[in-house]
């Protein structure tokens, strides 16, 4: 069964980072909430071992977790990533994260490992404007990435957008190629100042929610999630109003829907100040050193899992469960409008009660 913390959230996933290191240097990156600690090309000492790395899986697929994310930095500069994927439980749903220019040549290797689903990220379609973004010349290489992944097996594919400043302009562009291209989906991703910096590049993303609302014939909510899907078809927007469809209440079928062609799939993640967001979370993270991490936004609840023996593992995985709060709402509270942190929470952690 999977553990549950005291705000009545079941962790039944896990977000693994296999390397801090990567061949892109995109100037919104946060790798994963630790900053810009990115190194060398060559392997680290402090990377985990394949072994740790499975090691953890079977530990806590033992608590029901029943899907994994690998991610980086970039996890395909892991000589050993298909290793890994063949070593997870069965049980585990495997995706990855990636820039996409390891793809061509290891897609079928990896799927072959067991790999289920995987998120290329894409942020322009115009190689100059992906050049300055992501401080590589490697546009070409992540669009055969892209290829080599649907031919693979692997639709749909998701391409991971990051929305601020530089990038809203694009956004229109991006939705009519997912809609162009059978295979693709769109996932927009909030820019997040708190971890990235630059907040004058931050927009208000429910224009963005707006303006897909405006596009799209429908609009699937799944109240678990918080997350609006928008299914918007290539070309001009249609003056009808959109289907409105709750998936969580059993009452429509989805199969019975009419097909739409040069439909695309668009979803966006809107963490920042979104205590609904936060109110949902089902995930733990473990840094590429091998620390459990409760919450991507903070750097105080790292913690250390000892030799990695799986009882060091278990107990330290229970301990992180046990201590997760929503970031907004609990450790970040509204007063005055401003979301300020929690004193009362942060003294508790500083200086916790005599047992």
């Amino acid at each position: 069964m999977p553990l549950e913390d005291e705000f009545g959230r079941e962790v039944t996933g896990i977000r693994i980072s296999l390397t801090d290191r990567c061949n892109f240097d995109c100037v919104y990156c946060h790798n994963e909430g630790l900053g810009d600690t990115r190194g060398p090309m060559d392997p680290q000492d402090d990377e985990m071992t394949a072994d740790e790395v499975v090691r953890i899986l079977e530990v806590v697929s033992e608590f029901g977790i029943d899907s994994v994310k690998f991610t980086g930095g970039e996890p395909m500069l892991r000589d050993d990533l298909e290793e890994i994927i063949r070593r997870t439980p069965e049980e585990m749903e495997v995706s990855m994260t990636t820039n996409g220019t390891f793809l061509p040549g290891r897609a079928t290797d990896l799927v072959d490992a067991g790999l289920d689903r995987v998120n290329v990220s894409q942020d322009a379609l115009d190689p100059d404007d992906f050049a300055e973004l992501t401080q590589s010349g490697a546009y070409d290489r992540v669009i055969e990435g892209v290829e080599a992944a649907l031919d693979a097996g692997l639709a749909p594919v998701k391409l991971n957008m990051v929305v601020f400043e530089p990038t809203a302009g694009y956004v229109p562009q991006m939705v009519d190629h997912v809609a162009r291209n059978d295979g693709l989906r769109l996932q927009l991703i909030e820019y997040m100042p708190e971890i990235s910096g630059h907040p004058e590049w931050a927009i208000d993303i429910d224009r963005v929610h707006d303006w897909l609302a405006e596009q799209a014939h429908r609009i699937e909510r799944r109240e678990m999630h918080g997350r609006a899907r928008y299914f918007i078809a290539e070309g001009e927007a249609t003056d009808e109003e959109p289907v409105r469809i709750d998936l969580d209440s059993g009452d429509t079928d989805l199969e019975a829907l009419p097909e739409t062609a040069g439909e695309g799939m668009v979803e966006i993640v809107d963490p920042v100040e979104n205590a609904e967001f936060c109110a949902n979370c089902h995930r733990v993270r473990v840094t590429h050193d091998g620390k459990f991490k409760g919450c991507l936004n903070r750097h105080d609840d790292h913690r250390p899992m000892g030799a990695m023996s799986k009882a060091e593992i278990r107990e330290s995985f229970r301990e992180t469960v046990a201590n997760r709060v929503p970031y907004y709402g609990e450790y970040m509270v509204r007063e005055d409008g401003e979301w300020v942190p929690n004193e009362e929470y942060l003294d508790a952690v500083e200086s916790p009660a005599d047992d």
